[in-house]
């Protein structure tokens, strides 16, 4: 070997040694004190989690973290979903003796049984990743039990208008034969009213102290003399509810501290402040798509973090409050349609406009038909609730995890759809999905039997219980 080859080789060692130190460096810090740790991502995340694929340790809270560690994880974020409505499933249910043998098949004291991440080649609609007819390994009786199930085929339990693992007392029978013979449109259509400004004396954390609950006028102002609010910022402001209740600019520009004592005024005050009032809307905001990165402390989503089509204009607009209620007029019927419209481009979203809910939402907006009688994109997405605000109160709010109703659409029913329309036509409408996308525009080509399935099983058993007498 000549004096250049040599040469040649240690250089390409020298290069070699400092490229591996230089790597090995940057993964100890991506590891150890990087926020994004995107690199050690064994796999794409699912739809649901896909946002905050750079926050590790939300779900994997430490490098050594066992089973009881991860689901403890996946308890913290949804398991209040699965106490209302009510769970047939609970975790007792299999850690009862008398159900071990079903263990032995499926773990289904376990989230990631059913929801593994980052296996995308097997992972199905709403994050599965068990085959389609698990429900076998504990019912594969259930012909015998119920004979309108006789000869079903195991794949079709999870299917629209059927049964959901996590809700699947959701249509239990006598809630499907209660509904019996509806037509599809009910003759009074009203979604619940908002009841927040009734019962401002019952939220605990309204700051009514500083600011007791009290129409206020322009001379009321409290903004520093040197402020450069805008005349049109106190107009859009005296035509806000929060004027009209006694909020003040320095209730959200210059919020209290925990001492009580008024911080520094802040010309853009963070989200945070609107939990002051709001705590229930900003913890359910959190719990959605829109609101999740803040849940752990990632910065605010940005629209073209989206995987759904999204409108280029608004690809760098971040998610928080003002994004949708906007800054001083907190106008909620903008939030409710046009907000939703400005970044949505989606064929589903662009149908709204030609859709019947649609007219329904304008007649009401012109003063031609009954408050809570418009459709809008919130009525459906972010519904009126009965929520419950603390141990001894619940009230109507509008859930803002707009998440809750979207995977599987049946969540929907209750809070939604059978404000106005029959259960048949209900279930029938989510499960066509080319319904769907034209935004409910026409009527349903499919027919979901449950309604009928219940029927009979009811007559079935009366009949047994008389022949019995």
């Amino acid at each position: 070997m000549n004096k250049t080859s040599k040469k040649q080789r240690y250089a390409l060692i020298g290069v070699w040694i400092v490229f591996s130190i230089g790597l090995t460096a940057w993964l100890s810090d991506s590891m150890f004190n990087a926020q994004d740790k995107t690199v050690f991502l064994p796999g794409p995340l699912t739809s649901g989690h896909h946002q905050i694929g750079v926050a590790c340790d939300a779900c994997h809270i430490d490098s050594m973290a066992s089973d009881e560690m991860m689901q403890k994880a996946c308890i913290d974020c949804h398991g209040e979903d699965r106490k209302k409505p009510f769970d047939s499933h609970p975790v007792n249910k299999f850690t009862d003796p008398r159900n071990a043998d079903k263990l032995e098949k499926i773990n289904a004291t376990r989230c990631v049984t059913c929801h593994t991440e980052h296996q995308p080649d097997m992972t199905g609609e709403n994050g599965l990743t068990q085959p389609a007819d698990f429900c076998i390994h504990c019912h594969e009786g259930v012909g015998e039990e119920r004979p309108s199930h006789k000869e079903m085929e195991f794949n079709t339990c999870n299917s629209a208008g059927c049964h959901n693992f996590h809700n699947n007392r959701a249509l239990y029978t006598d809630f499907l034969v209660k509904h019996v013979d509806e037509p599809k449109v009910l003759p009074k259509r009203t979604l619940p009213q908002r009841e927040f400004a009734s019962l401002l004396d019952e939220v605990v954390e309204y700051p009514r102290q500083q600011y007791p609950v009290k129409q206020l006028a322009e001379a009321d102002i409290d903004a520093p003399v040197d402020n450069n609010f805008s005349q049109q910022i106190h107009d859009d402001w005296l035509q806000t509810a929060h004027a009209k209740s006694g909020v003040n600019c320095t209730a959200c520009h210059q919020a209290n501290s925990a001492e009580e004592e008024k911080l520094a005024w802040r010309d853009k005050p963070t989200q945070e402040v609107c939990t002051q009032c709001h705590r229930n809307e900003v913890k359910r905001f959190k719990k959605g798509k829109h609101g999740m990165r803040l849940a752990v402390d990632l910065p605010p989503m940005k629209v073209i973090d989206a995987q759904l089509p999204m409108k280029e204009a608004a690809a760098h607009d971040a998610l928080t409050c003002i994004s949708c209620h906007g800054a001083h007029r907190f106008d909620v019927q903008e939030a409710a349609v046009t907000a939703c419209l400005d970044c949505h481009d989606d064929k589903h979203s662009l149908a709204y406009q030609q859709s019947p809910h649609s007219v329904l939402w304008d007649k009401e907006l012109k003063g031609e038909a009954a408050p809570g009688s418009g459709v809008s994109c919130a009525s459906c997405h972010m519904p009126r609730i009965s929520f419950d605000v603390s141990e001894w109160s619940t009230r109507i709010m509008v859930d803002h995890n707009q998440s809750a109703t979207l995977s599987p659409n049946e969540k929907m029913i209750r809070p939604a759809c059978i404000h106005c329309h029959g259960l048949e036509f209900t279930l029938d409408s989510l499960a066509d999905k080319k319904l769907i996308e034209e935004n409910f525009k026409g009527q349903p080509s499919l027919h979901i039997q449950s309604v009928e399935l219940a029927k009979e099983d009811l007559i079935r058993a009366e009949q047994e219980r008389g022949d019995r007498n």
